[in-house]
């Protein structure tokens, strides 16, 4: 046989023994893809159930907000256990009281240095980096600002944000790469800009959790951007109980158009993120949560603001002797409740609306349970995984 011939033969053996070994299924040079679900966990500060579309409020324009909350379950008797930032913020990576752990409410920064999560404490994070996930948190922490209470000690492998309770609502002092600086814009834009830039550098053939913690809508509620603003500039907004008793109408009616201007930025900046997802192809095994630390009042009740309450009366009551004047502490249904939905695509159908009572204490059994991570029996825990009544499953869900 002629050596061209042979040769000819040769490759021809090659090309058809690797045909073989790249059958469907076993493709070369492409990493095996983690099959686990992704985590997105959208929350916002201060935001009250009513101030969504989708809970029928005339003003509010929420259409992203919307569509997610149809798009999976709608769980509109989700509450917050403690209606202030930090204690609620505890129960959420915790599944447990902020009383538990000394947090009973917001922690001021430089006043109590030491308050926050102590070295230690179980967190949903940790058990998730543990299992191989990469992790973020972009945005408010409000858990402690000394070096051992930083997000990166809990679970987090990336942070960018605000270690303390709040910051302005423009050109706002957040820790960039682990020092602080003036970062130019409005808070909702930064957060989802790192958000998506971050979604853009991660392998995306494991699993993520990012977690993006929204200043808004949060006071001082504006400036916003312009686009926000101009819907509700004239605005002549409804207020709940106009009637109220020395009720001072026309400064709700202000602090309501501001308020649902700062809503809808960060509507905006929900749909920018949603539709980063769908861009890098995470869409379908990305399970989205999207909830409030707490509620608020907007002249509800005579006040506003949430658990540390205050009146909004022309004229308030006087001082008593552990209430200070113009304060109204309370645990009305508007402070407790907050916005939650869980969007699950192939777990949870479009529509679903879970009645059931739920509340922060039980997103840490509820996520790694959907991330199929065990918790171990030494954790302490106050909740309960909602897995089952998000698949129909929950006929004996205790709702006390």
């Amino acid at each position: 046989m002629r050596l061209a011939t042979r040769v000819c033969l040769f490759l021809a053996v090659v090309l058809i023994a690797s045909t073989l070994r790249a059958q469907p299924g076993q493709r070369q040079g492409k990493p095996k893809v983690d099959p686990r679900p992704n985590v997105l966990f959208l929350l916002t500060d201060d935001q009250a159930p009513w101030a969504l579309g989708l809970s029928g409020h005339p003003h509010a324009l929420t259409p992203h907000m919307d569509a997610l909350f149809r798009s999976g379950a709608y769980l509109p008797n989700c509450f917050t256990p403690t209606p202030v930032c930090s204690p609620a913020r505890t129960s959420i990576i915790t599944g447990r009281y902020g009383s538990e752990l000394g947090i009973t409410d917001w922690i001021r920064p430089g006043a109590e240095d030491e308050l926050g999560l102590a070295t230690g404490t179980p967190v949903w994070p940790q058990f998730l980096q543990d299992a191989g996930y990469q992790t973020a948190l972009i945005g408010k922490w409000h858990l402690g600002t000394r070096p051992h209470q930083h997000p990166t000690k809990f679970g987090y492998d990336y942070f960018l944000g605000m270690t303390e309770g709040g910051t302005r609502p423009v050109n706002p002092r957040l820790e960039v790469n682990g020092e602080f600086q003036i970062v130019n814009g409005f808070p909702p834009d930064i957060f989802t800009d790192e958000a998506v830039r971050w979604l853009r550098l991660i392998d995306l053939a494991k699993p993520f959790c990012l977690c993006v913690h929204y200043r808004e809508p949060h006071a001082a509620f504006v400036p916003v951007r312009d686009e926000d603003w101009e819907p509700f500039a004239t605005l002549d907004p409804q207020i709940p109980n106009p009637d109220y008793p020395k009720l001072d109408v026309p400064r709700v009616k202000k602090m309501t158009r501001e308020y649902l201007a700062c809503v809808h930025g960060v509507d905006r900046s929900v749909g920018n993120i949603l539709g980063e997802l769908e861009r890098i192809g995470a869409g379908e095994n990305t399970i989205v949560i999207y909830s409030s630390d707490h509620g608020y009042n907007m002249g509800h009740n005579g006040i506003w603001h949430k658990g540390n309450g205050h009146w909004v009366l022309t004229e308030p009551p006087p001082a008593t002797e552990n209430v200070p004047k113009g304060q109204r502490p309370n645990m009305y249904d508007h402070s407790l409740r907050v916005p939650t939905a869980i969007r699950w695509p192939g777990v949870v159908e479009p529509g679903t609306i879970v009645k059931e009572t739920v509340s922060h204490l039980d997103w840490f059994p509820t996520i790694l349970d959907m991330a199929g991570v065990t918790v171990p029996n030494d954790v302490p825990l106050r909740g309960r995984s909602i897995v089952p009544v998000l698949k129909g499953q929950g006929r004996d869900w205790d709702n006390d």
